[in-house]
């Protein structure tokens, strides 16, 4: 039988990956890319502005090294429009590898670069290009990778499949986390700030290698080899994609806005404030991350689940309520100074981002249709990192600086209840024909 008669069947090839290796693909990729990304996070938080921007008070190193970090979620919607155009037009599992491949030696050449007092201002400028290429690798990874878990998926479990390539983040931060832990624990300031925090980008190398075979090894999603077996892609997906189904775009953005501000205030902001302000050890607030990220990865799952059982929007809508209340808890326990009560926020913060997070790994790509899915599903998350995520720590520490801490909290606030209203306008996706062209 010819192979497009088999495609068109859907039936899968001899040589068609277990879907077991299919949800390990999907998740290996976004756990690497994603410890690429929360490794920079946390190096601003805590050497970027040190070691790139020149002498000056730690507030202003501080919102420097916050506006590096913003570049990249500038880059990552073009970054899903350029990845999501390949994908849309010859294929995921190619474009899925050269994403990861821009991603990891961008990652790579950060931890080679000197810093200002060897280049100067250049050092800036060529961080900020290297931050750019880290955010179009990022940009094309997350819809890639919805997809080959989403399109491979049984009936009645997309919310389940779609639930691996978000469980990736958080297993990527906790890596993140712990290498930084380890180089603290082992390593004096001088050395950390010296050569120490490079060590976490090096190792990003060898991770890189190991997705990129394990993602060589697969096979194109049936959906999509469907399409393309019929001729039904299109000659510029974006365009279509914008004429057709803007508004699952910008709506699909404006729910995502709860999962970053949760996940970066509680780890980019925070991990700022409480090293910086509250003067709390590096060592201490990292082990408190380490602890509040396993409720992330818990919840996850649970979530995805829930979603597949109860539908969508019901656990999005029960989530971004819940983090709505979660922002007038921000001031009260990080400023209690209190190890014990500052653990608990960030591990709400984490819990109800991991429950806002995982069932969009179906949702989002469920708004569109096979031809544009990777476009519009990767633009949708990406541009809510513009909303959500870019600026969250440059606005907090404004708004801590000008009116003290309850603001980043009601910031917080006004984040969730966007998504909400976003969440509440979007349609019910769990039961439709996830095949329609």
């Amino acid at each position: 039988m010819p192979i497009e008669s088999v495609l068109l069947n859907q039936n899968l090839p001899p040589n068609k990956p277990s879907a077991t290796h299919i949800a390990f693909a999907s998740f290996i990729g976004t756990a690497i890319e994603f410890y690429d990304f929360y490794i920079y996070a946390m190096a601003s938080a805590l050497v970027i502005g040190q070691v790139f921007f020149p002498a000056s008070d730690p507030a202003t190193q501080a919102l420097n090294a916050f506006l590096t970090f913003g570049i990249a979620f500038i880059a990552r919607p073009l970054g899903a429009i350029i990845f999501g155009h390949f994908g849309d037009r010859i294929g995921r599992k190619t474009t899925l590898a050269a994403s990861l491949l821009l991603m990891g030696i961008s990652t790579l050449l950060i931890g080679c670069l000197p810093g200002y007092d060897t280049l100067g201002p250049w050092a800036a400028v060529l961080l900020c290009l290297l931050r750019f290429g880290q955010g179009l690798g990022l940009g094309g990874e997350w819809g890639g990778a919805a997809l080959l878990a989403t399109e491979n998926a049984p009936a009645g479990k997309r919310g389940w499949f779609g639930m691996f390539p978000q469980l990736g983040p958080s297993v990527g931060f906790l890596l993140a986390t712990l290498s930084f832990l380890v180089l603290t624990l082992y390593l004096t300031d001088a050395e950390f700030k010296a050569w120490g925090w490079r060590m976490p980008f090096f190792a990003s190398a060898l991770l890189v290698i190991v997705g990129l075979y394990i993602r060589f090894k697969l096979a194109e999603t049936p959906a999509f080899a469907k399409v393309l077996a019929q001729h039904h892609t299109h000659k510029t997906p974006i365009k279509s994609l914008l004429t057709s189904h803007f508004r699952p775009v910008l709506l699909g953005a404006l729910a995502m806005t709860v999962c970053y501000n949760l996940f970066y205030t509680a780890t980019v902001f925070c991990l700022s404030y409480g090293t910086k302000t509250l003067h709390i050890p590096r060592a201490e607030f990292l082990t408190m991350l380490c602890f509040a990220v396993v409720f992330m990865a818990i919840i996850t799952p649970l979530s995805a689940q829930l979603s597949d059982q109860l539908g969508r929007k019901p656990v999005l809508l029960t989530g971004c309520f819940l983090a709505v209340l979660a922002g007038f808890s921000l001031s009260p326990l990080m400023a209690s100074n209190s190890s014990l009560l500052i653990t608990l926020f960030l591990s709400i913060a984490l819990l109800l981002m991991g429950a806002t997070f995982a069932p969009m790994g179906a949702f989002l790509p469920e708004q569109f249709p096979v031809a544009v899915r990777y476009t519009g599903a990767g633009l949708a998350y990406n541009l809510g990192g513009i909303l959500g995520a870019s600026t969250a720590p440059y606005i907090s520490q404004l708004l801590v600086d000008q009116g003290g801490l309850v603001w980043v909290g009601y910031y917080v606030s006004a984040m969730a209840f966007i998504s909400l209203m976003a969440v509440m306008l979007m349609k019910e996706t769990k039961q439709i024909d996830f095949n329609q062209a």
